[in-house]
């Protein structure tokens, strides 16, 4: 028995016939996943673009909270510097190791205004519990200028970094509130 590897052609009698409508497909149907599938594809690039919004934010926050950290670290070496180069001895200051002591006090300085970081103006200014943290009061005053800053407070941009710790009292000019001061008449 051989096989015909080919087809034989149509019988010239034998009418191919056209499809059913049945077989047809529905373009109704076929637009309406259509418009499903974009529609969700919306939604997911919509959703990924929130996504990637929030984990650019949330980053932004954590590199904000990490940098934050890192000056409140470094203001007391700040600190530590500022009080060292005030107890030096004038006969002192031009050796060596002075210099050299500045230059690195200088370079934490430039590297804190770099990133924002400045004092808080406190001596002689109206006392704001936002900026200073009072932590002496001169005895018999109002208390509501500063007179005395124990430690530096600093902003970072507009923000305050931390506040400086102060000693309360009246201004210079005014008359302190003691009883025990006679008045110059």
């Amino acid at each position: 028995m051989s096989m015909n590897l080919f087809h034989d052609p149509p019988a010239a009698d034998a009418v191919e016939e056209p499809p059913l409508v049945e077989d047809a497909p529905d373009w109704a149907v076929i637009q309406a996943e259509r418009d499903q599938y974009l529609d969700q594809l919306q939604r997911s690039m919509a959703e990924f673009a929130n996504y990637r919004k929030r984990v650019d934010q949330e980053r932004a926050i954590a590199r904000q909270v990490a940098t934050r950290d890192l000056l409140l670290r470094l203001l007391p070496i700040a600190d530590d510097f500022r009080r060292a180069f005030d107890t030096i001895p004038d006969e002192s200051r031009d050796e060596p190791w002075v210099t050299g002591m500045g230059l690195i006090e200088r370079n934490l300085t430039t590297f804190l205004e770099r990133e924002g970081v400045r004092p808080i103006e406190a001596l002689g200014q109206p006392f704001d519990p936002a900026m200073h943290e009072a932590v002496a009061v001169v005895p018999g005053s109002s208390g509501n200028t500063v007179v005395n800053v124990f430690q530096n407070g600093y902003w970072q941009g507009d923000q305050i970094l931390r506040p400086a710790m102060v000693q309360v009292g009246d201004p210079p000019d005014a008359p302190a509130n003691n009883p025990n001061t006679e008045l110059n008449s």
